[in-house]
Parts: structure tokens; sequence; C-alpha cells
């Protein structure tokens, strides 16, 4: 039998069968043939090493850093990115000897490193001083 997931994206493929999970609107049934489906893949990239790596990958992860700090996110999506992220190897809770007002000096020192990155979007930059210029940084 050719799988259907041929040819396809299998971290969006799995990401789907996690929502399928997750969803209310889904039947039993069709949540344990998900949750099979996701074991069997996990399984397979666990032996094939098909985990993505590299560039795309970060972008992904950084992704989901975001998503933690977006006020605009919900309280289920900041969560399902934290398991991500853990999953990882991320800490995702601030080391106790960092102050709230370290946390913040380093948020926009790193606006301020993608003012000058050449590898930032000018859509970035353009958020990245929109941000500065809120806190009073520019």
């Amino acid at each position: 039998m050719v799988s259907t997931t041929d040819n396809k994206n299998p971290e969006r493929v799995a990401a789907g069968l996690k929502g399928a999970l997750h969803n209310p609107n889904v039947s039993a049934e069709a949540k344990e043939h998900a949750a099979e489906r996701l074991e069997d893949m996990t399984s397979t990239q666990r032996t094939t090493g098909t985990y993505s790596t590299g560039q795309d990958t970060n972008r992904v992860l950084g992704g989901y850093k975001a998503t933690l700090s977006n006020a605009h996110t919900s309280p289920e999506a900041k969560k399902h990115a934290a398991e991500i992220l853990e999953a990882h190897g991320y800490t995702i809770e601030r080391a106790a000897d960092v102050s709230e007002e370290d946390h913040e000096t380093r948020v926009l020192a790193g606006y301020k490193a993608a003012l000058h990155n050449p590898r930032v979007s000018p859509e970035a930059k353009a958020h990245a001083r929109e941000v500065l210029a809120e806190h009073g940084a520019l």
C-alpha cells in the first residue's frame, strides 16, 4: 500500500495529526487512527533520521519562541509552542538570576541587532524599529 503522505512535508503531516488529536470535533475512532499514524511516523523518523535539520528547523523553532511572547497568541498555542520547544531541548522559563529588567534589555538588544543584520528582511527591521520606538530605545 502506498502511503498517503508520500511527497508531503512530514512535519506538516504530523502537525495535522496532532491537531486532530486535540480537536473536540474529531471522533474517537479518527483520533485513534491519527495517534497510530503519528506513532508510526515518529518511529520511522527515529530509525531513518528524517527529522529536518539546519536552517529550516531553526526558523520553525524561532517561530515557536516568538509565539511564547506574542500577546495576540492564545494560551493553547503558547502551551503547544512550549511543548515543541521543550521537546527540542529548549528551556522555556527564564533563569532565576535574570531580572525582568535584564530580560527587557536583552530583548531590546536583539531588536537592535536585527537592524544591523543583512539577513533580516525589511519588514522585520521595520517591526524592530517600531518596538524600539515604543520602548524609547532608538
